[in-house]
């Protein structure tokens, strides 16, 4: 009997023993990456085939995951993606497993709706509920440290691409990019890599946002770490709060995932609930209802208990209404703040893919990445510690990589780290060099002269062509901050064909100061204008202004032009400036005035005449931001807030010759701003008032456009010089509803098409006295162009239209509803014109 007993417990202890060592603990862990772009996948689904075991991958792509053997693969599955396994190699009991997924047309899972509420709308009214609460920008103050990384990657190397002569000359540098790629990834060659640190300010009541850059680091090609780039780079420009019922991003709204308009725009899923510390998460799946809405795909996960968001992760397709681009993402994860009762962004991660002209061009990659750390809350600062949006510190460039290394969330991938490595070699390519400064030409306007430290243009202007003066040859320059960082010269000369005229003109501007900017300058020209175009006029359009050069160049004068200002930023959002100008007025069309109206048709005429006047300005636009790039500072948009700008000008008689006293006030406000979900309005409203007896060049003409195409600062169906006022108001509005409409017609919601609506009005009057200056004939008895007074109704015309055909085109439909018994009036027309929009 004793041998079997030992039999048996020989069996029994090898059984245990076998037990415990197939209990045993194996250990993957990896990360998982975009194979086009190289970037981390968060919240991927991770798990081994055949077993339960499984976990999700945190922000920046990494995972860990134990598990009994046997086990033959580990599975990636992720929305927006091609699911991949890879082989667990046996008898390991640690190994890292790296897994690239590609982007593929894997949607969200297929749900069953059974008879009831679905139940994701339940947590929804909840999110809704609380939202107000949770919005971080709902804080009376908050502050945070944080770093910035922007990257411009070139990808689709196809090799079509590669077979080009340009591009063969970079054949070293490629096969360097293409060691780094991975085993299933796409090789990308970075062009430009950017990395900042800053501190961001915010406070609520008055709603202000400062940030200081305090370190950036950037190279690329084509782009210098310039104080313009600098700023670029920071944080401000880096914003998505998905709490906001609209994210405004490259200049287009998308509708959020928990806007109040929720139900009208998305289908959501009750996907899963999570573990999250001592709680756990809801995760919720939704999709646009409308594919081409400006909406998004994705999961966002939220606390069961605030009902706050914890993380999110969503994208936009290339079926949406947007040009150019093929694919947009966004990943963004929240943490608690020290007090736990608020959950703050931690870190964002954004990439837009931009699409391929064509099948064997190259495509474009940008991407962003932020980490926020340090938060303080609910302590602001006083209010006037806000005013300058956007302040880099003295020693911005001063650092050295350890400060770097200590700074960075997470290390510089492989690619990242050879795009600072070969970044300076990429940019000595004689080939790079030269697409570079074509790029800079087309973007800036002017060709740079290192040399001598000046740049040559602006190229828009160079040639035109018009019946005074035939061909207009012409050329400018400017300094550049090479030569100088207060001083600024510039200087151009024309010359006609026809006329056989020489028309020139220079300037000298001074920068006083650059916190508060303060800026003076005096300039002088003399050249050949256009009644009724003014700058005010023009507007900002360079494009309209050099356009307005050629064709017939109705009611031409030589004008001699002295100027100098001073201008100032007063406080945060007003400006103020003032202004002392001598010009000449001499016509080369039949004009006259009478200089003694009193007198009636005995009085003496004049045909030209001199004025000097001094012009106050004061605009207010609270939320304007700035960037100072070398000696400009640029507006980079007041957002949806107005602008407002007030204008006073007094004339002086005598004084430089000047032939009369006046007085002009004019107001005007603009703003555009998000009319919830039927889309985007622009209005621009003016107001104005001259009081004084003067000649009509001197008085108010609305613009007006006889040709085919549309001006967005016209009047479309006026024509040229038809009304002039002293008393006026005018209003110019146009609505895009975007997508809104036809997005939902089924038969041409693939076309992309965008609906949109305009408004032009134009009430005013003229007095007795203004209007009896004007004769009807000059000197010699020749009969005078002249114009017509509005009567007690405005001037009104209305149309709609349709934009982005092939991507470019738009077409309004204009009807004029008043004045329509004046002469030669179009009462209806089609009008078009060509934009770069996405």
């Amino acid at each position: 009997m004793r041998p079997r007993v030992y039999i048996a417990a020989f069996i029994l202890f090898a059984t245990i023993c076998h037990k415990g060592i197939s209990q045993a603990v194996y250990a993957i862990k990896g990360k998982v990456t975009d194979a086009t772009t190289g970037d981390p996948i968060p919240f991927a689904n991770i798990g081994i085939r055949g077993q339960l075991a499984g976990t999700t991958t945190s922000f920046d792509g990494v995972y860990q995951l134990t598990f009994t053997p046997p086990a033959d693969s580990v599975v990636v599955t992720y929305v927006g993606y091609t699911g991949r396994s890879k082989a667990i190699a046996p008898g390991l009991k640690e190994q890292v497993i790296d897994i690239q997924l590609s982007p593929g047309t894997t949607l969200l899972r297929e749900v069953k709706i059974l008879a009831g509420e679905n139940p994701a709308y339940a947590i929804m009214r909840k999110i809704m509920a609380r939202k107000k609460a949770n919005n971080p920008d709902e804080l009376t103050a908050y502050e945070y440290e944080a770093y910035n990384k922007i990257q411009i990657d070139i990808d689709n190397l196809s090799k079509g691409f590669r077979s080009r002569k340009p591009v063969k000359k970079m054949t070293h540098i490629l096969d360097k990019f293409d060691e780094v790629k991975g085993e299933n990834g796409e090789t990308i060659i970075p062009i430009f890599i950017s990395e900042s640190v800053s501190d961001v300010f915010y406070r609520r009541d008055p709603q202000k946002k400062k940030e200081v850059i305090n370190k950036t680091k950037v190279s690329g090609v084509g782009l210098t770490d310039g104080s313009m780039v600098s700023q670029l780079v920071g944080s401000t420009f880096q914003q998505y709060n998905f709490y906001n019922n609209w994210l405004n991003i490259l200049q287009k709204d998308f509708v959020s995932p928990i806007s109040d308009n929720w139900r009208l725009y998305y289908e959501y899923y009750l996907a899963d609930s999570i573990a999250n510390g001592s709680g756990y998460d809801y995760q919720i799946d939704f999709e646009p209802r409308q594919k081409q809405d400006l909406a998004f795909s994705g999961s966002m996960w939220v606390d069961s208990e605030t009902f706050a968001l914890t993380q999110i992760d969503v994208s936009v397709g290339k079926e949406a209404n947007l040009n150019y681009i093929d694919r947009i993402k966004i990943q963004q994860s929240y943490e608690l703040s020290e007090d736990e009762k608020n959950w703050l962004p931690r870190k964002t991660r954004v990439m837009i893919d931009v699409d391929e002209p064509t099948p064997q061009a190259a495509g474009m990659l940008l991407k962003f990445y932020s980490a926020q750390s340090k938060y303080k809350t609910d302590a602001p600062r006083e209010s006037r510690f806000y005013d300058t949006a956007i302040e880099l510190k003295e020693d911005y460039l001063d650092h050295d990589s350890a400060f770097w290394m200590k700074s960075r969330p997470e290390g510089l991938s492989p690619s990242e780290k050879l795009t600072f490595e070969l970044i300076d070699s990429l940019k000595a390519l004689p080939v790079v060099k030269t697409y570079t400064e074509i790029l800079n030409v087309f973007v800036n306007g002017y060709k740079r002269i290192d040399k001598w430290n000046i740049d040559l243009g602006p190229y828009l202007f160079l040639y035109a062509n018009n019946k005074v003066e035939g061909h207009r040859f012409r050329l400018g320059f400017r300094t550049d901050p090479g030569f100088s960082k207060k001083w600024i010269f510039s200087g151009y000369g024309a010359y006609g064909t026809r006329d056989g005229e020489f028309k020139y003109g220079g300037g000298l501007d001074y920068i006083i100061s650059r916190k508060p900017w303060t800026m003076a300058g005096i300039s002088y020209s003399k050249d050949l204008e256009r009644l009724g175009l003014t700058a005010e006029t023009i507007g900002p359009s360079t494009i309209f202004g050099a356009l307005s050069r050629f064709g017939a160049f109705r009611r031409p004068y030589w004008q001699e032009d002295v100027s100098a200002y001073l201008k100032r930023e007063v406080v945060k959002g007003l400006t103020g400036s003032v202004q002392v100008r001598h010009r000449t007025f001499d016509p080369l069309f039949p004009f006259t005035y009478r200089t003694n109206p009193t007198a009636g048709d005995d009085s003496p005429v004049k045909s030209a005449f001199d004025i000097t006047e001094v012009n106050f300005e004061a605009r207010l636009a609270q939320k304007e931001t700035f960037l100072l790039n070398d000696n400009e500072r640029i507006s980079m948009g007041t957002g949806n807030s107005p602008a407002f700008t007030l204008r006073y000008t007094h004339g002086f008689k005598r004084l430089l010759g000047g032939d009369f006293n006046y007085n002009k006030f004019s107001f005007n406000i603009r703003q555009s701003f998000r009319a919830g979900v039927i889309g985007r309005t622009y209005y621009n409203v003016t107001f104005g008032y001259i009081p004084s007896t003067l000649p009509y060049p001197l008085l108010y003409t609305p613009l007006g456009n006889e040709s085919l195409f549309y001006v967005e600062n016209a009047y479309n169906l006026m024509r040229y010089f038809e009304f002039i006022s002293d008393r006026y108001f005018a209003l110019r509005m146009e609505h895009n509803f975007e997508g809104f409409i036809l997005n939902r017609i089924p038969a041409i919601r693939r076309l992309k098409l965008r609906m949109l609506a305009t408004g032009r009005l134009f009430y005013g009057s003229l007095r007795n006295a203004n209007q009896s200056l004007t004769t009807t004939t000059d000197e010699s008895g020749q009969k005078i162009l002249t114009f017509s007074p509005l009567n007690d109704k405005p001037y009104v015309e209305l149309g709609y239209g349709i934009d982005n055909i092939f991507r470019t085109g738009r077409v309004d439909f204009i009807h004029r509803l008043t004045y329509l018994d004046n002469p030669n009036v179009t009462p209806f027309a089609v009008k078009i014109s060509f934009w770069f929009k996405l």
